[in-house]
């Protein structure tokens, strides 16, 4: 699993001109899923999530993670993380899992998320066409992917 972590002062996502997501302080999180993922990825990705210390402490340090300060996520998927772009200018999407193992595999990880969080966590709609809005708190952005734990 890829994700991107941007850290938010607001976020939230519109499907149809609705919002189904939106959150305050904390954390907007895209998934990228391919199809060598594991619930172990999850499972590893969501700790990593919620204990990552991005968040100011009151001397301004990032010293504080997303359960230091009681914030938010919005966990988005987005199956163009997975983009090859080594041959030519159209990337391929080969690696990214298909909706049969991404679907449940995403759920699992929201799932994961907010057991990790303690508290629900908001998402966009898988496979739909998303308009996402946020408000880049720092701006604070951080690539992860679980196939590179070591």
């Amino acid at each position: 699993m890829r994700i991107v972590i941007q850290r938010v002062s607001q976020a939230s996502v519109k499907v149809d001109s609705v919002i189904v997501g939106r959150i305050e302080q904390g954390l907007m999180v895209l998934v990228g899923i391919e199809n060598a993922d594991t619930l172990e990825d999850a499972e590893w990705l969501s700790k990593k999530i919620c204990n990552l210390r991005i968040f100011d402490d009151e001397e301004g340090v990032m010293n504080k993670s997303l359960v230091d300060i009681d914030g938010n996520i919005l966990a988005i998927s987005q199956f163009t993380l997975q983009a090859k772009t080594k041959k030519g200018n159209r990337p391929s999407y080969i690696p990214a899992a298909k909706p049969d193992v991404a679907i449940p595999l995403y759920n699992s990880f929201v799932s994961c998320l907010e057991k990790e969080a303690g508290k629900k966590v908001q998402t966009g709609k898988f496979g739909a066409e998303m308009k996402v809005s946020l408000i880049n708190d720092g701006p604070v952005t951080i690539i992860i992917d679980s196939k590179n734990k070591e």
